[in-house]
């Protein structure tokens, strides 16, 4: 009885062991994926949903579901990672903000973008947005989007 118990104690540190070192953080595309099916019944008025996954000081992730336009936006001191997972949408990127309103401490959003250009998304596309650059993300009626973004302090 006593060898049963040592063993069983033993088996109970194995998760200890193979516990991850701080700060590293893992999302399956498995897990992805039921992040996406979670987020389209939470579709705002704005069409769009989003579920932060984790904060990491100086960048962040988050997964993004859309099925409308977004508003034209730009971040004064981060940098924009797209990792498309699913859906077809275009980015417009450069260009001017019109209308745009300081919404946020370094957060200027407006209603659409004048010049700039069109890019096309699809599965396993990324995209790089460097801060201060105006973008926004146009999801055609009846489609859908569904990314990863990186977050990144620019320096």
């Amino acid at each position: 009885m006593r060898r049963i118990i040592t063993i069983l104690f033993l088996f109970s540190l194995v998760p200890l062991w193979a516990a991850d070192p701080p700060g590293v953080a893992y999302w399956s595309g498995t897990a992805l994926k039921d992040i996406e099916k979670k987020l389209t019944p939470k579709i705002n008025v704005q069409k769009v949903a989003i579920e932060q996954l984790g904060n990491f000081g100086n960048h962040s992730f988050m997964v993004v579901h859309r099925e409308g336009d977004g508003e034209a936006e730009i971040h004064e001191s981060q940098v924009d990672i797209f990792v498309v997972q699913t859906g077809q949408a275009s980015v417009i990127v450069g260009g001017t903000v019109v209308g745009g309103k300081s919404t946020a401490p370094g957060e200027i959003r407006g209603s659409s973008i004048q010049g700039g250009e069109k890019k096309s998304l699809g599965p396993g596309d990324v995209m790089h947005i460097p801060a201060k650059t105006p973008h926004q993300v146009l999801v055609a009626a009846g489609k859908q989007l569904t990314y990863l973004i990186v977050k990144v302090d620019a320096k």
